[in-house]
């Protein structure tokens, strides 16, 4: 099969969607497809790009045996409501007009389209109907009912023509993916027909992979062997609600001062988290840059138990990836996200780890203490159930499982 995968995130960006798009591509070149990347020049979680990227229209790279068309577009240096519908609506300009080029000459026969950007939703309808391709409309986060849940949009004529567009995309599109099935949920409270949404978990980043030895995290960060270190890596953005961590740190520090928060990332709250450190001085948090792959494999031997958070209201709409990487490392979660949600579920099925309120700094204080006190033994035995819970998750199942669906998109298109 000749598939476009299309969506805004790919390498070398190492966070978010952009490792999942990844997968899916060399997935499918392994298996014999002609698979390629629509996308832009990498710029999460940062919200940078590149300086030999700043300024070029389209470029094609070739990267592990897929070649990668990129598209220029718009990335504010901050982040408003606003601004990101204009960043998003230039890559779809964009990368819509490429694609178009590409079907001159290369003919589809399926499309995944990677949501978020919600409009791609659309401009995939366009797109299919010209090329005569059908699509699946891969969903990595309820984008409308996310914002809203924020508050980052209120009701109004607006997040109307979004929900619109949403429903649109699901009417056209030949498969709905998500990656939870509280969002298949979701999906069919909408409306959506069950025998057109398909659940395409993100899969566990490195299974095999053995963690390097202890101690080499503390020694690059001058951090003490005796210290209970409770991680956090990846974005620093508004849905995951990271102002609750240095809320609690004076209650933590009372109640268990060995225990250090140490956040890795970058995204667009990571300048105002810097500056409330630099402020208030918390002798139990720790601010770095985001790891690079060797790095996080040293993060993640070092740490303790990983925390995995989110903003209220949030947590029924996505299903944070970060969590996979955890399991896979056998490390305990301690998750900050209201009960209902996708993680909150997953963290009590699975029982590798402690759930608390995503606004209740005593209780999630109280809860990384307890954990401190843990013996090692129980905290490995913690972090064991995680990694057999995680095995659903592992790359090899829910790439071939979803291969097949894309084969039978593929087959059921007339042409």
């Amino acid at each position: 099969m000749r598939i476009l995968v299309w969506g805004i995130n790919y390498a070398p960006e190492r966070t978010g969607i952009a490792p999942y798009n990844v997968a899916l591509c060399e997935h499918l070149r392994a298996a014999g497809h002609d698979a390629r990347m629509l996308t832009t020049f990498a710029y999460y979680p940062a919200w940078k790009k590149e300086p030999a990227d700043r300024g070029r229209l389209f470029r094609t790279d070739a990267i592990r045996g897929v070649p990668v068309h990129r598209c220029w577009h718009y990335v504010p240096a901050r982040v408003s409501a606003f601004r990101r519908i204009f960043h998003e609506g230039t890559f779809v300009t964009t990368s819509f007009l490429r694609l178009l080029a590409l079907g001159l000459r290369w003919r589809l026969d399926a499309m995944v389209v990677v949501s978020p950007p919600l409009l791609l939703g659309a401009a995939a309808w366009v797109a299919g109907k010209l090329l005569r391709a059908p699509w699946v409309f891969h969903i990595q986060d309820l984008q409308p009912d996310a914002a809203v849940g924020l508050g980052m949009l209120r009701p109004s004529c607006f997040t109307r023509m979004l929900y619109a567009l949403e429903a649109l995309a699901y009417r056209k599109a030949a498969r709905v993916s998500v990656i939870a099935e509280g969002m298949r949920r979701a999906l069919l409270s909408k409306g959506v027909p069950a025998g057109k949404v398909v659940v395409f978990p993100n899969g566990t980043p490195f299974t095999s992979a053995p963690l390097p030895p202890r101690g080499r995290f503390r020694a690059r960060a001058g951090l003490r062997d005796d210290e209970f270190l409770a991680v956090y890596s990846g974005n620093l953005g508004v849905k995951q609600g990271l102002g609750l961590l240095l809320d609690a740190a004076p209650a933590l520090h009372a109640a268990a001062p060995r225990v250090r928060l140490v956040l890795c990332g970058g995204g667009a709250q990571r300048e105002e988290l810097a500056a409330r450190l630099m402020r208030e001085q918390p002798p139990n948090v720790s601010l770095f840059p985001l790891q690079d792959d060797p790095g996080y494999a040293e993060l993640l031997a070092d740490a303790d138990v990983c925390l995995i958070t989110q903003q209220p209201g949030t947590g029924q709409f996505f299903f944070p990836s970060k969590l996979l990487a955890a399991l896979a490392a056998a490390r305990p979660v301690l998750a900050v996200a209201d009960a209902d949600s996708e993680l909150a579920v997953a963290t009590h099925a699975g029982g590798f780890g402690a759930v608390t309120p995503a606004d209740n700094i005593p209780t999630f204080a109280a809860a990384l203490a307890s954990l401190s006190a843990l013996p090692r033994a129980d905290l490995d035995a913690l972090g064991a159930r995680g990694a057999a819970w995680g095995e659903q998750f592992r790359f090899d199942r829910v790439l071939s499982a979803f291969t097949q669906e894309l084969e039978a998109v593929a087959g059921n298109c007339p042409r």
